[in-house]
């Protein structure tokens, strides 16, 4: 029997229920393993599978309403710190808006088995302004869901974990050795690639008091709203003249931008990581009079300068 599972035998699903809660705070602590071998436990005899479906699908419950309420009441500042501790803080968030821009609501399902969402998209469901009701609704079953799997998956894959269980106890130090080389490596490389995008995104930015200038002269700039469609229901006013586009949209609608006139990206999203990406990505091929909006769309709003509905480039 390997460790894992000789010590959910011996303190039982209290400690999976632990286990499951801290992976969903935000810990570092990957729960699948856990769910696997509880589920060999219990098609074993040693754990009830029932017990522990509803213990740790409370858990993921529990954790999750914290961050719904968090991020129903502060947001912005709590996504830009879940960003700054992010390995991808462009993706952290924006994987999860394109979630819920797919498919709705039905996004919360599925967003606990894409890696690094699970934390993410409780408190973006707080600021899209979900009901709590159907976020409870919808993220108990997703937590049915994912611990549900997992289990079943240890239930009757029993056999396998146990021949890679006696393995693992032959070898434990060395493949533990190896597994922490690599997963060193993995958050080096990570780093690194984080550490090149910031230095690429080091561009000529505009603050919103020069945006106000340009606008009261001529010619007018090209104004592009990249907010997710969840932020614009729950504000549905833009900049003045802004035209809004998802992300997938600016590559297909990049010929519509004009050359001739000055380009202006904005975002309401931690370090305005998704502006400076896209505009980088318009440099690149061929715009040269691009800048992203220092402190998005919150700073603009804060200035006090003139905002309308929002509208979106005719397809």
């Amino acid at each position: 029997m390997s460790v894992t599972n000789e010590f959910l035998v011996e303190h039982g699903l209290p400690i999976l229920f632990g286990i499951v809660l801290l992976e969903q705070i935000g810990a570092p602590i990957p729960a699948a393993p856990w769910l696997l071998a509880a589920g060999a436990l219990a098609a074993a005899g040693h754990l009830n599978l029932v017990g522990g479906l509803l213990l740790t699908a409370l858990a993921c419950l529990l954790a999750d309403t914290a961050w719904f309420y968090i991020g129903k009441f502060r947001g912005a500042k709590v996504m830009g710190l879940l960003c700054r501790f992010s390995l991808e803080p462009d993706s952290c968030v924006r994987r999860t808006v394109t979630v819920f821009e797919r498919h709705g609501w039905r996004g919360i399902l599925v967003a606990k088995f894409v890696p690094g969402l699970a934390t993410v998209t409780p408190p973006l469901a707080g600021m899209a302004g979900i009901g709590y009701r159907r976020f409870l609704f919808l993220d108990g079953l997703g937590a049915l869901l994912y611990c549900g799997a997992y289990l079943l998956l240890g239930w009757f894959f029993r056999d396998q974990l146990a021949q890679v269980g006696a393995v693992f106890q032959q070898v434990g130090g060395s493949i533990l050795r190896v597994g922490l080389v690599l997963i060193a490596a993995y958050i080096s490389w990570k780093y690194w690639q984080r550490q090149r995008m910031l230095r690429e995104l080091r561009m000529a930015k505009i603050t919103v008091e020069e945006l106000r200038a340009l606008l009261d002269g001529e010619p007018k700039p090209w104004i592009v709203d990249l907010r997710s469609l969840a932020q614009i229901e729950k504000d549905p006013v833009m900049i003045t003249g802004a035209f809004h586009l998802r992300l997938d949209e600016v590559t297909k609608r990049e010929k519509e931008f004009p050359r001739d006139r000055e380009i202006i990206t904005y975002c309401d999203c931690p370090h305005e990581i998704t502006s400076a990406t896209t505009a980088l990505r318009l440099k690149k091929r061929g715009f040269t009079r691009i800048r992203p909006l220092v402190g998005g769309f919150a700073a603009w709003r804060k200035a006090n300068h003139p905002v309308s509905e929002w509208r979106a480039v005719d397809s």
